[in-house]
């Protein structure tokens, strides 16, 4: 309810304790996703630096020439960081979606001018590709046509990938690593394909732009993924995970000018200002920018080395616990620190709930094109000193969730899925809301009986029901 004459600070701040009550425990160091915590020294010095900017305004860069500068130091350490030269340009960016989306829109307006005839715009994907260059195609009116991976490396199929290549194709895209299974894709023999048939190509390296070249640093072997590869026109990088900035802190880069300028707006024909963004936001706070920039120069490249040899031993350790539990496989070999792991004996998503349980925080990646459902890990410095709690309390919830059988919620599923099918479901949804335990806004303690029946469902179903599900919670009744 809006306040009347206003709150005191004490009321809003014990309102605002409470309603933080039911959140993620992001400093227990028990948390796999979301949050990439470096520390109270380094984020209290990056909230100093966010609130310094906070009131400076992104949206005209001729008014805050600080911002710009900052900007352009940014692109400067990152394009060279991933194998650029002073060509390569680029533009500090809210998250890893809208650099995507970027791309895609510099793609697209890159081609509408190069071969207009071109009216069906098309982009190859493999199935491992990250949601946001879906919508990207959905904002964008890009068709999207997705490339089975490798079923054993979990890596993109270069020739599957080529061979989808026709006249209205206009982009590719390979992930470094992809985020489900920490793997690196092909990306010299994807952007080389692309750069022979005329395909823009792009490195989705939010998740390990960063960190990589670390890796490489410390004697791990890392194929070629940046600019270092021809064919490579542009990267998404985030720093806000693995340089360990604040949110939202990403970049799209790209090999040169001519490129970028395709990613630009500019309009002028109404009575207002003349409008140019770089991005898609207009007005955006200067803080979370001249944090990030602040953030990478104070802990520097010798400290971001030894953060890169602690998450390498961290991976190893929690790699090799894992595997000494009989009932668990890991599903890819990982490139990085992102852990993807199944079982073909035990329920994962009972063992997913026991570790919640335990306070730890792991997600499911639901069944999709031949390939299981499985366990996912974003392994980051605050999981270090934690793997062995970590991989006892995996053997004990092993042990629990295979005394747990399907819950009611699956069978209900099925029953009406063979009687009526989809359409009669969706005209059912609130008793399987109130059997799942959804209610008043919030999602039951226990997910496995959800994520059972959301993994039983067609991918397309699954979509419509999860829309269902989001415009039930955002809402001013919930």
């Amino acid at each position: 309810m809006f306040s009347e004459k206003g709150l005191s600070r004490e009321d809003i701040l014990k309102k605002l304790c409470e309603v933080k009550k039911d959140d993620l425990d992001w400093k227990s160091g028990k948390a796999f996703g979301y949050i990439f915590d470096p520390g109270e020294e380094i984020l209290g010095f990056a909230k100093e630096i966010n609130n310094m900017f906070l009131s400076e305004n992104a949206l005209d860069f001729t008014v805050y020439p600080s911002l710009l500068s900052l900007e352009n130091d940014l692109v400067s350490i990152m394009g060279k960081h991933l194998g650029g030269n002073d060509d390569v340009v680029g533009n500090f960016t809210s998250g890893g979606t809208e650099s995507i989306i970027l791309a895609v829109k510099t793609a697209r307006d890159y081609y509408r001018n190069k071969k207009p005839e071109i009216t069906e715009p098309e982009m190859i994907l493999p199935t491992t590709a990250h949601a946001a260059f879906h919508k990207a195609a959905h904002y964008l009116g890009i068709k999207t046509v997705s490339v089975s991976v490798d079923p054993e490396t979990f890596k993109a199929d270069v020739p599957a990938m080529e061979k989808a290549i026709n006249s209205n194709t206009i982009f590719m895209a390979g992930s470094a690593p992809s985020y489900t299974q920490g793997v690196i894709d092909p990306i010299s023999e994807l952007s080389r394909t692309a750069e022979e048939n005329d395909v823009w190509f792009h490195t989705d390296a939010c998740m390990g732009g960063f960190l990589l070249p670390f890796f490489k640093e410390l004697g791990k072997k890392i194929d070629m993924f940046d600019f270092s590869c021809p064919g490579v026109n542009s990267i998404s990088v985030d720093l806000h995970k693995y340089a360990y900035t604040p949110k939202g802190a990403s970049l799209i880069l790209h090999r040169n000018s001519a490129q970028r300028r395709f990613q630009l707006f500019a309009f002028a024909d109404w009575l207002g200002y003349t409008m140019i963004n770089p991005t898609i936001q207009s007005t955006k706070s200067g803080g979370p920018l001249a944090a990030a920039w602040a953030v990478l120069n104070h802990v520097g490249k010798e400290k971001y080395l030894e953060f890169a040899r602690i998450q390498l031993e961290t991976v190893e350790k929690i790699k090799q616990g894992i595997e000494s539990i009989p009932e668990l496989h890991m599903m890819a070999r990982p490139e990085m620190t992102l852990i993807s792991f199944g079982s073909d004996k035990v329920n994962i998503f009972h063992i997913i709930d026991e570790m919640n349980l335990k306070g730890w925080y792991i997600q499911p990646s639901l069944s999709f094109d031949n390939i299981p459902a499985t366990i996912h890990l974003s392994v980051t410095l605050s999981n270090a000193g934690r793997e062995d709690e970590f991989i006892c309390d995996l053997e004990q919830s092993v042990e629990k969730a295979k005394k747990l059988l399907p819950g009611k919620l699956l069978s209900m599923f099925n029953l009406v899925m063979d009687q009526g099918g989809a359409e009669d479901l969706s005209e059912n949804l609130s008793p399987i809301f109130e059997l799942a335990g959804i209610k008043d806004g919030r999602m039951p303690q226990r997910m496995a009986p959800v994520n059972e029946v959301l993994d039983a469902m067609p991918a397309g179903f699954r979509k419509e029901l999860l829309l269902e599900v989001a415009n039930t919670f955002f809402s001013s009744q919930s």
